[in-house]
């Protein structure tokens, strides 16, 4: 199979027989970062304050970049750190690394969320510029350094997708073809052995019409793994 069109759309598009075009219902996504980013205030009091930002995809990830921030900046007295992830509330953490409890991990959270961020991570590096800030400068300023490093960054939205492996006989190359320009999709890996292999990243929400398209066009000859579904 080759020509495959390439996909525009986020959502997949039905063409029933009737000939109209019936879209589905948006998935799940969320926000990020599209890079790693870094940004240093002004120096309050002679203190500074540099934000490191990225996205991350799980709990180690954020945790290991934290901890390289660590690394890097050794000279620094506190590094502080929040991240997000997922789209529920419940998956974040926050660490005020000396910091008294509250003016720094929870801050720097407080941006994420009202950025509308989710898998990302910002640790806030400070110096100590031998002016005590006391709580409320503290709130303000990993406030501010974490506000100023995201307020910066390029947004990309994620939809998230399952992966679905469809398996069928060379015959059936034309009306896979045409199911693949009928939903304005493309395979996002294939194989051709005794039979053609073809992977898809389907949106969530798509992902049981996508199946019932598949099996309707393919006469149900067409073999559907849903290897994540497992």
């Amino acid at each position: 199979m080759r020509g495959f069109p390439a996909s525009s759309s986020k959502k997949i598009a039905i063409a029933p027989a009737n000939g109209e075009t019936e879209r589905v219902s948006d998935s799940p996504s969320y926000r990020t970062l599209q890079a790693p980013l870094r940004h240093e205030i002004a120096k309050i009091k002679g203190s500074r304050f540099l934000a490191c930002i990225a996205p991350c995809q799980d709990r180690d990830a954020a945790a290991s970049f934290v901890e390289s921030i660590r690394r890097e900046f050794h000279d620094a007295r506190h590094v502080c750190s929040a991240w997000r992830l997922g789209l529920g509330d419940q998956d974040f953490r926050f660490d005020d690394d000396g910091e008294p409890n509250g003016s720094a991990g929870r801050p720097i959270l407080q941006q994420i969320d009202g950025h509308g961020l989710s898998n990302c991570v910002v640790a806030v590096v400070r110096w100590f510029g031998g002016t005590k800030l006391g709580v409320g400068g503290l709130v303000r300023a990993y406030g501010q350094a974490a506000a100023e490093a995201l307020g910066r960054a390029e947004i990309e939205t994620v939809v998230l997708k399952e992966r679905i492996l469809v398996r069928f006989p060379y015959e059936l190359s034309g009306p896979m073809q045409g199911l693949c320009a009928a939903l304005d999709i493309q395979p996002s890996s294939s194989e051709y052995g005794t039979e053609v292999e073809l992977s898809f990243d389907i949106p969530l929400a798509d992902c049981e019409r996508f199946v019932h398209e598949v099996t309707e066009r393919s006469a149900a000859r067409a073999q559907i793994e849903r290897p994540e579904s497992g």
